[in-house]
């Protein structure tokens, strides 16, 4: 006969048993071991086991075994399993991969602003931050430029509890962006930009179905420039609309605008 062997592990080194996650489709996880944070992509079944595959924010995949206590959502550690087929499928993260709110109502609007330079930037925005902001009720408005910016943030009037975000196109060193960017930024204003002559960069390439976005020679208008070369129809409208719709989520975004735009939510949005 077989005899008992009693646990004699102390308490304080046993690990505590971690909730099971069902690994759905843009569930946003940190695998433990290497700190790779993704989404969900696919959950598989090999002779090794089962296993799920994680994209990054740059498009990178990586494959992880569903390991017991394998990864951690929110900062708490998490036993990921294959979702059941046909069980009830609920988006657990917003467009931005922010933690999905189910039936959150929109918050009254916060007397602080993000400022954007054109209805393309509000467009995209809105495409992908569009329930964080609500959530955390912040209005996003466009100027059509940022020429005037100095004394537009001078009627605004930003204080401590009415901060002022700005997001600017080609915000490069030495650019007419960088000189304006400079004499409106304070305590309570962040200009914060990307390197792109105009939003539509910050749209990954292969989103939109091309292999890069074109240089267009200096002394032509860029949009104009970009749909030509690319063979589209001469109709900047109809272009960015094109463009918008390949737009699903963060992982179709460049990272310098992602960074950017988190950056000034997390700005206008401190405790006064």
């Amino acid at each position: 006969m077989r005899s008992y062997q009693p646990d004699l592990t102390p308490p304080w080194k046993k690990s505590a048993p971690a909730p099971e996650v069902p690994a759905e489709t843009d569930l946003v996880v940190e695998e433990a071991v290497t700190g790779f944070c993704g989404a969900v992509i696919r959950c598989e079944k090999t002779a090794e086991g089962p296993t799920v595959t994680l994209e990054d924010r740059f498009g990178k995949h990586r494959v992880f075994p569903l390991a017991p206590r394998g990864f951690l959502l929110d900062g708490r550690v998490v036993t990921l399993v294959r979702p059941s087929a046909g069980g009830p499928v609920r988006p657990a993260r917003t467009a931005s991969g922010s933690v999905a709110v189910p039936g959150a109502r929109a918050r009254v609007a916060r007397a602080g602003r993000i400022y954007v330079e054109g209805r393309h930037d509000a467009e995209l925005v809105e495409r992908v931050w569009g329930d964080d902001l609500r959530v955390e009720g912040v209005v996003v408005e466009y100027l059509e430029g940022v020429d005037d910016l100095p004394a537009i943030v001078r009627e605004f009037a930003p204080a401590p509890d009415a901060r002022l975000g700005v997001l600017v196109d080609h915000l490069v060193p030495g650019s007419k962006e960088s000189r304006i960017a400079a004499q409106v930024s304070g305590s309570d204003v962040l200009v914060a930009g990307h390197p792109y002559i105009d939003v539509w960069e910050a749209v990954k390439p292969a989103s939109v179905g091309i292999a890069a976005w074109p240089v267009v020679p200096r002394g032509q208008d860029w949009k104009t420039g970009v749909c030509r070369a690319l063979g589209w129809p001469e109709n900047t409208g109809a272009a960015w609309q094109r463009i918008l719709s390949s737009v699903r989520s963060y992982r179709d975004l460049q990272p310098e605008l992602l960074g950017r735009v988190e950056e000034l939510i997390d700005f206008v949005t401190l405790p006064d």
